[in-house]
């Protein structure tokens, strides 16, 4: 186990006290110096590590960051917030606070959607009104390129029928609505994989309900992550005003 090492000017903790203060093991937080998480511990003569409190801060930062943003990311973040000025690294994490309501807002606006669609559904005059569209009438719809609802049809999407000779699309209710679910999805940023199995729960499950559940889920987790970045504000703060010289241009 290392030694504790007595400082005249700071406080000087162990790996086992580092490890307790902030939630993390020994051999995790050993294993986060090495990544670059926190600075590198000072070694005394014998060789036993000696940290500072700044070490738990930036672990404790650590955790909520990579809840935010994942781990990688929050690895690199941390090391550049150690370098920059306090302008720029205020900028920073207050990017991450914009990103989380992006994705936030756009979430919430494909609840809204299939929420639309869901209510569509049950009108008969839409479905008089709407029983078919062509790729450009539907991609006006979506305000998307028709390019796009062609990829999504060889993604195994959307499945408009072919009509005429000239093998032209013909969107009817069923892909028209099928449409409107993945540029929904697509919009709040899932995958085209992910897309994918959502489309095919939609059959397995209680169609767009089964959306909406899973978009709740998202919603949940995005909330989960904006928490943990709210409690790693003390610490971010305290890592961006640790003993290094900082202008604030």
């Amino acid at each position: 186990m290392d030694e504790p090492v007595n400082g005249s000017q700071r406080v000087l903790l162990r790996t086992v006290d580092v490890a307790r203060e902030s939630g993390y093991s020994v051999q995790q937080v050993r294993d986060l110096e090495r990544l670059g998480v926190i600075p590198q511990a000072a070694r005394s003569s014998n060789g036993y590590r000696s940290y500072t409190p700044i070490h738990v801060h930036a672990l404790r930062a650590y955790r909520g960051l990579a809840g935010a943003v994942g781990p990688v990311a929050a690895r690199q973040m941390l090391a550049e917030l150690r370098t920059e000025t306090i302008a720029q690294a205020a900028s920073a994490i207050n990017a991450v606070h914009v990103r989380l309501a992006r994705e936030r807002d756009e979430a919430l606006r494909a609840q809204q959607a299939l929420r639309a669609i869901q209510a569509e559904a049950n009108t008969p005059e839409f479905e008089q009104e709407r029983d078919a569209m062509t790729i450009t009438e539907l991609a006006g719809a979506l305000n998307v390129r028709p390019s796009t609802l062609r990829f999504w049809e060889q993604e195994g999407l959307v499945a408009p029928e072919r009509v005429t000779s000239l093998r032209a699309r013909r969107y009817d209710l069923s892909a028209i609505r099928a449409a409107r679910i993945v540029a929904a999805l697509r919009g709040t940023g899932y995958s085209i994989l992910a897309v994918r199995q959502i489309m095919g729960s939609l059959h397995q499950f209680d169609g767009l309900g089964e959306t909406q559940r899973i978009l709740r889920q998202r919603l949940d987790q995005i909330a989960s992550r904006t928490l943990g970045l709210l409690r790693a504000g003390a610490d971010l703060a305290a890592v961006v005003l640790s003993d290094q010289e900082r202008t604030t241009t």
